[in-house]
């Protein structure tokens, strides 16, 4: 398999062009039941989805975090943003994430498996963890949408700490809030995309029903 691996210096060069990402017309927040069935339909028809989730950060010692509670799933051509507070969204959530003939993929996905059965009592099936498939023999650790990014397309691809620990529990997220949520599921998807070309990967086999670590 291809060693995605890149030095600290590169990855941090200026010269580097900006991932453009996914504009804001080609995103929808799912913050009402007809949007939730119109983004079902949309995801039932595509056989690969970009996938990952949002929740709001805990700040003080043995808080335990409530999320996740938001959860970004990407098509080829549209990102939706389902807030786990919208009730509608919990049946689209279930019969997209638990659905055996939909490979869902991702970067760190972590405990995501855990997170989810216990608090929507979603079983993940088919899920790929593009941050393990990546990694070079031997190597420990994941590798980063930021390495993928800058491995495969030669690009930088920007994310916002300050945007990244905001309050992803607000019903009403921002602009920068909703593209950064989008990037991180649509990003998961062409990297797949380019994973795929790699003449040198190695497939992982038949994409495992647990998620892994990031």
């Amino acid at each position: 398999m291809s060693d995605v691996t890149i030095s600290r210096r590169q990855l941090a060069e200026s010269e580097l062009p900006v991932y453009p990402g996914v504009s804001l017309d080609r995103v929808t927040l799912v913050d009402t039941a007809d949007r939730a069935a119109q983004a079902l339909a949309a995801l039932l028809a595509a056989p690969v989805i970009g996938f990952d989730t949002e929740s709001k950060p805990t700040f003080l010692k043995g808080e335990v975090s409530t999320g996740p509670h938001l959860v970004q799933l990407a098509t080829e051509s549209h990102v939706f943003l389902l807030p786990v507070s919208l009730a509608a969204n919990h049946e689209v959530l279930r019969r997209i994430l638990a659905a055996p003939e939909i490979l869902k993929v991702g970067l760190g996905l972590g405990n995501d498996k855990s997170v989810l059965r216990s608090r929507l009592g979603i079983e993940l099936n088919n899920v790929l963890d593009l941050g393990e498939a990546m990694r070079g023999p031997g190597h420990r650790g994941t590798v980063g949408a930021k390495v993928a990014v800058a491995h495969y397309f030669g690009q930088k691809f920007q994310k916002s700490k300050k945007v990244g620990t905001s309050n992803w529990a607000n019903p009403r997220l921002n602009e920068r809030q909703v593209l950064y949520a989008a990037n991180d599921a649509y990003v998961a998807l062409q990297l797949y995309r380019a994973w795929l070309r790699d003449p040198d990967r190695q497939a992982p086999g038949k994409p495992s029903q647990e998620t892994t670590h990031g």
